[in-house]
């Protein structure tokens, strides 16, 4: 059996993705990979093979892309907030999730990120780890796990800066993955040929 991670799962699904489509028609996280299957639902599948709760954060008017990340298993939620940036969603996934033993965090837009990466990021946290990255040739990549004791500084974000300050501030658990994935978005339709 896989490993089932404590932690609670956020996927940030929020984003306009202006690079993907700059005239806001198609959204990107709905695109099909290859195989055919959507963005978001690679993404979230992946994430939920090792974090049993899932919360989905996409802004309002995200009717598809929220059924599609049912589909997969979230818990979705609507967020106004979302549209002031990746801060704010990540805030608001945080304060839907009162009873967290800590968080995983994943982007929607990486749906190439190796299940034993995410697992060992959940692992960190399970075993008291209180920030995680995973890093692929010295550079840090997602997701990213936060322990308890960073709930109240999570609260707090806003904006599009996500958790930087976080990761400037407190000691970070590195994990070195030999896993291209954590660096890869899609953030052009090119993207999806390349995965």
């Amino acid at each position: 059996m896989a490993y089932a991670s404590f932690a609670t799962g956020v996927l940030l699904a929020a984003g306009y993705g202006s690079r993907f489509d700059p005239e806001g028609i198609h959204n990107k996280l709905l695109a099909r990979l290859p195989d055919g299957t959507p963005v978001a639902f690679e993404s979230a599948h992946r994430l939920l093979l090792v974090v049993p709760h899932v919360i989905a954060i996409v802004r309002p008017g995200s009717e598809m892309l929220a059924r599609v990340l049912n589909d997969a298993g979230c818990h979705v939620i609507f967020s106004a907030d979302a549209e002031r940036g990746m801060g704010a969603s990540l805030a608001a996934s945080i304060e839907a999730s009162d009873d967290a033993d800590g968080w995983i965090v994943a982007l929607a837009d990486m749906p190439r990120i190796a299940t034993p990466t995410i697992e060992a990021v959940a692992r960190a946290v399970d075993d008291g780890a209180s920030i995680v990255a995973p890093y692929y040739q010295g550079q840090r990549g997602h997701p990213v796990g936060f322990g308890m004791e960073h709930r109240e500084a999570l609260l707090t974000l806003d904006g599009d800066t996500g958790a930087r300050a976080l990761f400037a501030t407190h000691p970070v658990k590195r994990i070195e993955v030999d896993d291209p994935g954590v660096l890869s978005d899609i953030d052009t339709p090119e993207d999806l040929r390349n995965v």
